[in-house]
């Protein structure tokens, strides 16, 4: 089999830079993903390694005087 470079379909400058377009774009949302899953992760983390709130024991505000 013989193939010849005229039988080859050939791009022209809009197509390949519209391919080139899409490629960075692709590339760039992939980035974008893997820093939200490592900030998520983050997150999750800082989460599980605070202290639980205690809950309050005071009697400080559970009665509030209203005047009408």
């Amino acid at each position: 089999m013989n193939i010849s470079g005229s039988s080859l379909p050939t791009m022209n400058a809009s197509e390949s830079a519209e391919i080139l377009s899409a490629s960075l774009a692709k590339k760039q949302q992939q980035a974008d993903g893997k820093a939200a899953i490592a900030l998520l992760q983050s997150a999750a983390q800082t989460m599980q390694s605070m202290p639980s709130p205690s809950k309050p024991t005071a009697s400080l505000g559970n009665n509030v005087d209203v005047y009408v």
